[in-house]
């Protein structure tokens, strides 16, 4: 059976979400979510914590609250949303392979809006050699186990990793009951912001900086680890599971396999500064297209998506004839968006999102045609947001295919 809508929206998290209310206020009808899950809501459905929603809602909200009311608003804002839907296959012109507990069937959308999100790599993708034991795993994992099945993974592990994510692991462990026995990071500093970074030190957490997991040990489950430390020696940790953090990719796999092109740098589709894909019928939002942003940002981000997609049915979107690519040059990892559509004086998205390699103190600059249009000295760390505002590279009026961006490094951060 074939279906149509005026827009299909593949993900039910935050971007999603706030792509689909930002359509429904701008009078488009026939929107329609397709989200996997049984519920909607995202991420945020499994972070039994705050702070979530100030920006969006005015109020500060844990996650299942947060994501209770983002379901809430779409719905009552005319949204479909349409749960166990899985979309299996992207074909151009909008056309989508659906799977329902009914069958499989064929929806049809004027426009597509792709909004997957992100995942943690498994151990698997993080060569951490050792046994097999049960209770290595991570941090959705670890947030699934506690605010879905009410049940405790482990009561004593090691935490590798000190983003964000592993913040709120840290936080969801100590609000379960569960005593997590030291934090590991390959880096000689926390990824996440100081004084963030010293949050498990307050809690009485040791942090090893400069150090990884060599080893895991057990038979049933987890019993030990050994730490390589930065000084070269060996420290076993006793222990009942491995918390592995951070080292999110886009979920994108749909896109992989279809006739999208995807940016090897991000991992998540090529977009232009409106959101819109290779194929102007789809566009991309949310932590599809860089991991990883937090849920206020994917929605804002979804948000403006949404708009560009109302823009583009109306007619008012600027049509382009040409693009300018983003090229990642030294010390940069990824670039978001990766074209950049001319002619046009629409900033769109509004910013060039940019994220480093490595930790250092340097001179982030673009150029094009062989001159600088832009530059500025910065400290960087990775996985830290970095923004140029595209208005500046669209000002250089530049007609050369390309700008390059790099990050010229004199010394660490």
């Amino acid at each position: 059976m074939t279906e149509r809508v005026s827009v299909a929206i593949v993900g039910g998290g935050p971007a999603g979400i706030a792509a689909a209310l930002a359509l429904r206020a701008r009078g488009i009808t026939g929107v329609t979510v397709l989200e996997r899950e049984d519920s909607a809501g995202g991420v945020p459905r499994h972070c039994g914590h705050p702070p979530f929603g100030m920006r969006e809602f005015g109020r500060i909200l844990d996650g299942p609250a947060y994501a209770r009311r983002l379901c809430r608003s779409a719905t009552e804002a005319g949204v479909d949303i349409r749960l166990g839907t899985s979309v299996t296959a992207l074909h151009p012109s909008g056309r989508l392979v659906v799977t329902t507990p009914a069958g499989v069937g064929e929806l049809i959308a004027d426009r597509v809006v792709l909004a997957t999100g992100a995942r943690e790599a498994p151990r698997s993708a993080r060569f951490v050699t050792g046994d097999r034991p049960i209770g290595v795993i991570t941090t959705g994992t670890l947030q699934h186990s506690i605010y879905i099945e009410r049940l405790k993974p482990f009561r004593r592990p090691v935490i590798v990793g000190t983003e964000l994510v592993s913040l709120s692991a840290v936080l969801t462990c100590w609000k379960a009951g569960i005593r997590p026995v030291a934090v590991v990071e390959a880096g000689d500093r926390s990824t996440a912001r100081r004084p963030l970074g010293l949050f498990p030190r307050l809690l009485g957490i040791p942090i090893h900086y400069g150090a990884s997991i060599s080893d895991i040990r057990g038979g049933g489950r987890v019993e030990a680890v050994d730490l390589q430390l930065s000084d070269g020696s060996t420290r076993e940790v006793a222990c009942d599971g491995v918390l592995l953090t951070g080292r999110f990719v886009p979920e994108s796999a749909l896109a992989r396999l279809s006739h999208l092109k995807v940016d090897a740098g991000s991992g998540g589709p090529v977009i232009d500064q409106y959101g819109r894909c290779s194929d102007p019928t789809y566009f991309a939002a949310g932590n599809l297209l860089r991991p990883i942003e937090t849920a206020g940002w994917s929605f804002r981000e979804g948000k403006r998506i949404g708009n560009f997609v109302a823009d583009d049915i109306e007619g008012a979107l600027p049509v382009s004839d040409r693009a300018i690519g983003i090229e990642c040059g030294s010390g940069l990892k990824l670039a978001v968006p990766q074209r950049i559509a001319v002619p046009s004086a629409h900033a769109g998205l509004g910013h060039l999102q940019l994220r480093v390699s490595a930790v250092g103190k340097g001179t982030l600059r673009a150029e094009s045609e062989g001159r600088t249009i832009w530059q500025r000295r910065m400290s960087v760390l990775p996985e830290r947001r970095i923004l140029i505002p595209l208005a500046d590279l669209l000002a250089a009026g530049t007609t050369a295919g390309a700008i390059s961006i790099s990050f010229e490094t004199d010394g660490t951060a």
